[in-house]
């Protein structure tokens, strides 16, 4: 009797909160970590984020990793995919379609290692976006907080100044 392939189980892992909280900053702290251990990294942002670099992640505080910015998040397959990339890191998630859940979800059926980030709620208290089933499918997750500016307490919601 032949021996069975092992499959290698990939698995997700959110990083959530508001704005402020430092998402982005532990997203590329995961990410430089898995570079250290020579894993093969490639990191995702959508198009439409357009803060500070089109084709880089940055946190609050200016650090900043090289990233895909992509419009559709079926590129996100195919580029990790070509890549042989084994982490994936995927900033602002909240801000793509329901579509990448289905992407997730095959990254890891593939043995990767999915890392994201993005807003859990949105400033009305309110699921944003593909967060709700990521954070439902989740192996891992991590939910930070932000601190008021005004009366310093930890924030769990994103505050929006009109």
């Amino acid at each position: 009797m032949q021996e069975q392939e092992k499959k290698i189980k990939g698995k997700l892992e959110v990083v959530c909160g508001p704005m402020f909280s430092g998402k982005s900053e532990e997203l590329m702290r995961r990410l430089r970590r898995a570079k250290i251990a020579r894993q093969n990294v490639i990191i995702f942002k959508p198009k439409i984020d357009t803060r500070y670099v089109a084709d880089n992640i940055v946190s609050h505080d200016g650090n900043s990793l090289d990233a895909f910015p992509i419009e559709d998040a079926q590129e996100i397959l195919s580029i990790a995919l070509h890549n042989r990339a084994t982490i994936i890191g995927i900033d602002e998630a909240q801000f793509f379609n329901t579509a990448v859940i289905d992407v997730i979800c095959t990254l890891i059926e593939h043995g990767k290692r999915v890392v994201v980030a993005g807003l859990d709620l949105d400033y009305r208290g309110v699921p944003f976006g593909p967060m709700p089933t990521l954070l439902a499918i989740a192996d891992t997750i991590t939910k930070l907080q932000a601190i008021c500016n005004i009366c310093g307490v930890d924030a769990h919601f994103t505050q929006r100044i009109v």
